[in-house]
């Protein structure tokens, strides 16, 4: 595995939430009895690898990572920093991917959303610019107009860290730009939201339940 699994274990990236939907059936280990599903570490583990891998194909300018939720913010930030992958976080202006005439207009070959259902507005753009997107997707999230999916807890701020990490540090290797993981010279923390940012996320998330 990229890492221990314990490592995935800390870091929650296998917790799903109360609510799944039949597009993540097949990557959702179990349920437990309080209906909270559990994502499958192994699937998760592979479909990084795979991700980092087709990420590998596109130079890294012409990849577009956005994040509308806060505890992305930071792990796209740095994402970006280490690779030069172009990267939108917080409001995604409508146009980014569609209006030439737009002062956000960017013409990326494949785009990464954090959530395909806080970023639906740039999954829609890529689709009308044929552009292929990759999503870290939880166990509540449709997967329409999805071409690869990561299947992993896309609200906590440790497991996103966690996945952009691996992303940044496999997306480096198979390019030939660093020969091993101890050439990789990040921490998880390092893509780590802080708490203010998941204080902020969490406000998010019970003001849009309570909508």
């Amino acid at each position: 595995m990229l890492v221990d699994k314990e490592a995935y274990l800390e870091a929650g990236i296998n917790i799903g939430t109360r609510r799944n939907v039949k597009d993540m059936e097949e990557f959702i280990f179990r349920v437990k009895k309080n209906n909270l599903s559990i994502l499958d570490i192994d699937k998760t583990d592979e479909r990084i690898k795979q991700a980092a891998q087709l990420l590998a194909n596109y130079e890294p300018e012409d990849i577009l990572l956005v994040s509308r939720k806060a505890n992305g913010h930071k792990a796209i930030v740095h994402f970006s920093d280490i690779t030069g992958a172009q990267r939108i976080y917080g409001r995604f202006m409508p146009g980014s991917l569609t209006n030439p005439n737009s002062n956000e207009f960017t013409e990326p070959e494949i785009v990464l959303v954090t959530d395909p259902e806080e970023d639906f507005l740039a999954v829609e753009e890529s689709v009308k610019a044929n552009t292929p997107v990759i999503a870290i997707a939880d166990s509540s999230n449709s997967l329409d107009y999805i071409d690869h999916v990561i299947p992993a807890n896309n609200k906590g701020r440790r497991s996103i860290a966690l996945v952009y990490y691996l992303l940044a540090r496999e997306y480096l290797k198979a390019r030939g730009e660093i020969e091993s993981d101890e050439d990789f010279d990040h921490e998880i923390e390092d893509f780590e939201a802080d708490e203010d940012a998941a204080e902020e996320q969490r406000e998010r998330e019970e003001a849009h339940e309570q909508e």
